[in-house]
């Protein structure tokens, strides 16, 4: 059981590492369509806050998170050109050395929507 936690710890640090570098690899004219619409959907997926199954639900709540990413971003590297994903990730370290976790005011616009939503469902 230990040894599948950090596999899946692994897992994850390997996934947000990955992340920017999908980014920086969208805006790439090397980068297939498929690869393109594969990597905005896991980017889209990670950033959102709504889930298939809510995280409040144990164990299940996560079981998405643990699937999904891994499986679409894996599949939109697959579909990537090695030279495109080797070039973002090497943008992506410039870039962000610490990684995203560090840039916290990159959640500032989400947080704006969700709370101009929930105002303008609690006070209409």
């Amino acid at each position: 059981m230990k040894k599948i936690v950090e596999v899946l710890k692994e897992r994850s640090e390997q996934l947000a590492r990955m992340l920017p570098a999908l980014f920086l690899a969208l805006k790439d004219i090397r980068t297939p369509l498929l690869a393109k619409v594969l990597a905005a959907g896991t980017l889209i997926y990670a950033l959102s806050p709504i889930d298939l199954i809510p995280d409040f639900i144990p164990v299940l709540g996560y079981v998405d998170d643990l699937l999904i990413l891994p499986l679409l971003g894996g599949l939109a590297i697959r579909l990537i050109p090695k030279e495109v994903l080797a070039e973002s990730m090497d943008r992506a370290k410039a870039l962000w050395p610490k990684g995203l976790q560090a840039r916290w005011y990159y959640s500032v616009p989400i947080l704006i929507f969700w709370g101009a939503l929930l105002g303008w469902i609690v006070f209409s």
